[in-house]
């Protein structure tokens, strides 16, 4: 009989925080195994030393490099690579043996935990059996008396190795925060948390639950004296806000600003100076997820993304920034003002929503624009645009709206033709126009312009395909006197 490979959780460092398990475990076992660095002294180890017991063989696995350089031909990874090789197999040999062997693992063993580069080379082998421990995540948020998150936030939970910009859009993307491994990259987690603008809600955290253990405001920790065992904690804001002090009651002049702004369909070539310069003086961005991340981190400014159908919610969060007195952008992608934001901002002032706030509206060039720019000019006349989504009006109105402007001769600017849960609608909208236009009519069917996934058909309306159209197409149907040739549409301007 084989021996069974226990990875067994410590917990962040208190040994009374070790579940009864793990201690259970730790006395009964014939192999102790530990990670350490050269100098032999293992944090590890100490956490259990009040459950071990006289005659268990103890496994030392010395790390060959911590944070110094190597001469391994494979440099630091090699060297970790062969380490981690080494120790497995001494590992095998107690389990062949048919002796029981218990990893330890300070915190959780799933959790940047060193015992799971055991577990991918040895559970193929033997039995093996996992034993969660407190994250020194729970730990810090106990010895800082706050919450971690409440009801629908979001915690996310970050290595303080991710270069700067790359955390610094994470935390402003995110309501709650954790992030490990700091030691030699605090300065640059500090520089996130200050240009995510939330450095003055972070909380720095070292040995939580050990007997020397520190907690203390981000910013006023000196970079020299952080060890790897802390973490940076931004806590609960639902909670915060409940228990610090209430601001002052703004009246109606002192209220904020909501400017709502349009992106353009794709990159920052389709951005206008104006929405550039307004994006930049925000203090706060709110918008749908995709939306948020094509906006450049700036420092100080926070970010509030959400998903693709709470577009109440979301204006009411930006009236609610600025009604105690902050200067808050809205994006959308496009135009604001077509089938986006600055109507859902609108509604929500003239519900009672953001007494006092300002708000305006800067354009976007619309995905309409863009695409007729791809092909030539089958805007050139006049058109209609109309959404397909029948998801905020009856599909009874579509089509009679369908109808009227295929009667009325209008180029079409079809909006939102297909999606995966609506895939009748664009075949039904086929079905009517062909009414009135010949199944020779122009069609120019553009996905994703400006993107790296940019695609330009031109077909007819006889042959246009429905299976073929997603939700990031936009659909030009061109009227009776629209022209295609040689790659290029347009309308005439004279009858």
């Amino acid at each position: 009989m084989t021996g069974t490979l226990y990875g067994v959780g410590l917990g962040p460092g208190d040994p009374e925080l070790m579940t009864v398990k793990a201690a259970r475990l730790i006395s009964e076992a014939s192999v102790i195994a530990y990670h350490c660095a050269r100098h032999g002294r293992s944090i590890a180890r100490s956490v259990a030393e009040p459950y071990l017991r006289e005659g268990q063989i103890e496994e030392k696995l010395v790390y060959p490099v911590t944070t110094e350089t190597t001469d391994h031909p494979g440099g630091y990874e090699g060297a970790i690579a062969d380490f981690y090789e080494l120790s497995a197999k001494r590992l095998a040999e107690h389990l062949d043996a048919g002796r029981d062997v218990v990893l330890l693992c300070e915190g959780d063993p799933f959790f940047y935990g060193s015992y799971m580069y055991m577990h991918e080379r040895l559970a193929g082998r033997f039995e093996a059996v996992v034993v969660p421990g407190v994250t020194s995540v729970s730990a810090a948020s106990s010895v800082f008396g706050r919450p971690l998150v409440q009801r629908d936030e979001v915690l996310t939970v970050l290595p303080g190795t991710l270069p700067a910009p790359e955390l610094a859009r994470r935390l402003a993307d995110t309501d709650a925060a954790a992030v490990l491994k700091l030691g030699r990259t605090f300065s640059s987690v500090r520089e996130a948390f200050a240009e995510a603008g939330k450095l003055d809600d972070a909380v720095y955290v070292e040995r939580a639950t050990w007997g020397q253990q520190r907690v203390e405001p981000l910013a006023s920790v000196d970079p020299a004296s952080v060890p790897y065992f802390s973490l940076a904690l931004l806590p609960s804001p639902a909670y915060a806000s409940r228990v610090s002090p209430a601001p002052a009651a703004s009246s109606p002049s002192s209220g904020g600003e909501v400017v709502v702004v349009g992106l353009g369909p794709a990159g920052p070539e389709w951005l206008t100076p104006e929405a550039a310069a307004e994006l930049s003086a925000a203090e706060h961005i709110v918008g749908y997820g995709p939306y948020v991340a094509r906006v450049p981190q700036k420092a100080g400014q926070q970010r509030h993304a959400s998903g693709n159908r709470v577009e109440a919610d979301r204006a009411r969060e930006a009236l609610d920034l600025a009604a105690s007195g902050a200067r808050v952008a809205v994006v959308s992608s496009g135009d604001p003002g077509v089938f986006a934001m600055a109507s859902a901002v609108l509604e929500q002032v003239s519900s009672g929503h953001g007494t006092g706030v300002r708000v305006r509206i800067v354009p976007g060039v619309t995905a309409a624009q863009a695409a007729a720019s791809r092909v030539g000019a089958p805007l050139g006349h006049d058109y209609c645009v109309l959404s397909l989504s029948d998801r905020l009006k009856p599909w009874e109105i579509i089509e009679k709206r369908l109808d009227a402007a295929g009667a009325a001769d209008l180029v079409l600017a079809l909006y939102n033709p297909a999606s995966r849960s609506r895939t009748t609608q664009l075949a039904d909208a086929r079905a009517v126009l062909l009414r009135h236009r010949a199944a020779a009519t122009p069609v120019v069917v553009a996905r994703d312009v400006g993107g790296p996934e940019e695609d330009i058909r031109i077909t007819t309306l006889g042959e246009l395909d429905p299976s073929t159209v997603d939700m990031r197409c936009l659909l030009i149907v061109g009227s009776s006197r629209t022209r295609s040739e040689n790659g290029l549409v347009w309308t005439p301007r004279s009858y």
